[in-house]
């Protein structure tokens, strides 16, 4: 009976942790929330969603294109699946890949641009 009762809270809790590291719920405190999590919540942790929420793009047709032409790193790794879920620890580290002409572009614009760097 103990072990049963051990089991139902480990599984519940490492539900809610990875729901919550996964960012599709907020708080991992309750199962409720972990009733609300369905398919559009998992479409909108996807890396081109996540692109124009930062304003990297200006629509989700063009974040698509830019990820599937490998414009788009996360961390150190280029990735080029427009399905790739991004967690709530991976967010801060999508950016634009090195020698791309999209971030020649932004650094041009910003008066920013060093030879140097983007060689």
């Amino acid at each position: 009976m103990m072990d049963d009762l051990y089991c139902e809270t480990w599984l519940f809790w490492a539900i809610v942790k990875n729901l919550h590291s996964m960012g599709l719920i907020s708080k991992g405190e309750s199962l409720e929330l972990c009733d609300k999590v369905s398919a559009s919540s998992f479409c909108r942790r996807r890396l081109p969603v996540l692109i124009t929420r930062s304003k990297m793009a200006p629509s989700l047709k063009i974040a698509t294109k830019f990820v599937e032409q490998g414009h788009v790193r996360i961390g150190p790794n280029v990735v080029m699946d427009p399905a790739f879920l991004v967690t709530k620890n991976m967010e801060d580290f999508v950016t634009w890949v090195d020698n791309c002409a999209i971030k020649r572009h932004i650094a041009n614009y910003n008066e920013e641009l060093d030879d140097f760097d983007l060689m």
